[in-house]
């Protein structure tokens, strides 16, 4: 059903050296308001992309819309630093086109200047917590944490322009409901044009200098819950689409226990379109994943899915999250075999490459001219091919499992030109 509410375009590639972001479109059926949401400027700042990340899973509208970018600068998220070709919020003003940062800034400038657009917002995660007085280190007017952040109070003659008005009703609302005290959100004005020549190059200056209303919200990294920190942006999105007039609606509850699940969900990825891994509970490492010698593609469900390249593997992250290693043995060639004829629990069905199968007791693929099957951990002698060969779950060796749970096992085919396809049976608990 959320298919209908979510149109996803990926700019570039997900898993290069240099990775472009993903742009999401939620869509209401009626006509409304339309809020950016954006969020990842900063890789080392974990609540201002994974909040947006479950947007685009978990949330869908009946009103107005939205656009989502979870991951702007992923190749600093997926190396967990602010900016590994320098800060990525200090180049919205002037930027050089050799600068790796170049296409990213002048793709993200398009989307917040389309007419579209009523209001952008930038997610961040911010040292201390902001106080307009001095109170310690920690809480005084120098922190960013816990804050939104306006470049003015208003911009005139402008739909959604009273940025302090604004801001000062999500955090009093905001502040009804807080795990504890001294999370409170105050709201810091840079007073950007005459004070702050540093903050006239960032994204939300560069907004409302063309006539688009802006502000950051930023929670506190001293807050080292992540879901603590999802929290709290989710609420502050929400209570802005209320004030824009954006009706939703999301499939959890938001609660610190419910976004902790969510966090935890990693979706699939798929690797040449061959084979498909689940990552929710994946073992931290799998050996002997059939790989082209080179050229490989990557993708994944989850926005924040990305692959690092190492000397002898890779690493899938989540956002800043190392979720597992593969090491590769390498196929070259191809095979015209699309997929097999599986009797799963009695019942004949076609699978393709990549799919799953659903086991309760029992499966048994049929033979296929020409392709050999390997159902990995399952020891069976004097067989080249462990086609027509009935598979119980006892029967393969558990250390073999896809997952730390030991349900899913991987089922490969090869032909005398290579690797084939995998797909993957999945057992009942």
């Amino acid at each position: 059903m959320r298919a209908l509410f979510l149109i996803m375009v990926l700019l570039g590639t997900l898993w290069s050296a240099e990775r472009h972001f993903g742009f999401y479109e939620l869509k209401g059926k009626e006509a409304g308001s339309l809020l950016f949401i954006i969020g990842g400027v900063h890789g080392d700042e974990p609540g201002g992309y994974f909040a947006p990340a479950l947007i685009t899973q978990h949330y869908r509208l009946q009103k107005g819309s939205l656009w989502v970018v979870p991951n702007l600068n992923f190749d600093s998220i997926v190396e967990n630093r602010r900016g590994i070709y320098g800060d990525m919020n200090r180049k919205f003003a002037s930027i050089k086109r050799d600068d790796k940062d170049y296409e990213i800034v002048k793709d993200i400038k398009k989307l917040i200047l389309d007419s579209k657009v009523d209001f952008v917002i930038n997610l961040h995660d911010g040292h201390g917590f902001y106080r307009s007085s001095w109170e310690n280190s920690i809480f005084n007017p120098k922190a960013w944490g816990q804050a939104y952040i306006i470049d003015q109070k208003n911009i005139s003659d402008v739909k959604f322009g009273n940025l302090d008005e604004i801001a000062s009703k999500i955090s009093r609302n905001l502040n009804q409901n807080l795990s504890k005290d001294h999370h409170s959100f105050n709201i810091k004005n840079t007073n950007t044009q005459f004070k702050d020549e540093e903050m006239q190059t960032s994204l939300t200056y560069f907004a409302i200098t063309n006539l688009k209303p802006a502000l950051a919200i930023e929670t506190s990294k001293n807050i080292s819950e992540l879901d603590q920190k999802v929290f709290y942006q989710l609420q502050s999105i929400e209570e802005l689409m209320k004030i824009m007039g954006i009706e939703y609606e999301r499939d959890f509850e938001l609660t610190l226990q419910e976004i902790d699940r969510l966090l935890e969900e990693h979706g699939e990825m798929s690797l040449n379109g061959h084979i498909t891994l689940p990552l929710e509970g994946i073992r931290s490492t799998l050996r002997f994943v059939p790989m082209l010698p080179k050229g490989n593609s990557f993708s994944f469900s989850h926005p924040l899915g990305a692959i690092k390249e190492r000397a002898d593997h890779y690493e899938v992250m989540i956002g800043n999250r190392s979720i597992a290693k593969l090491y590769p043995q390498r196929f070259s060639g191809s095979c015209a075999a699309k997929g097999a004829e599986v009797i799963v629990d009695g019942v004949s069905q076609r699978v393709a490459w990549g799919e799953r199968l659903l086991v309760k007791e029992r499966f048994l693929v049929k033979e296929q001219a020409g392709v050999r099957v390997n159902v990995i951990g399952l020891v069976t002698s004097g067989r080249d091919s462990q086609d027509e060969v009935e598979v119980k779950k006892g029967m393969i060796a558990s250390r073999f499992s896809l997952d730390e749970k030991e349900r899913r096992y991987r089922v490969e085919f090869y032909s005398e030109e290579g690797f084939c396809g995998m797909i993957t049976a999945w057992f009942e608990p």
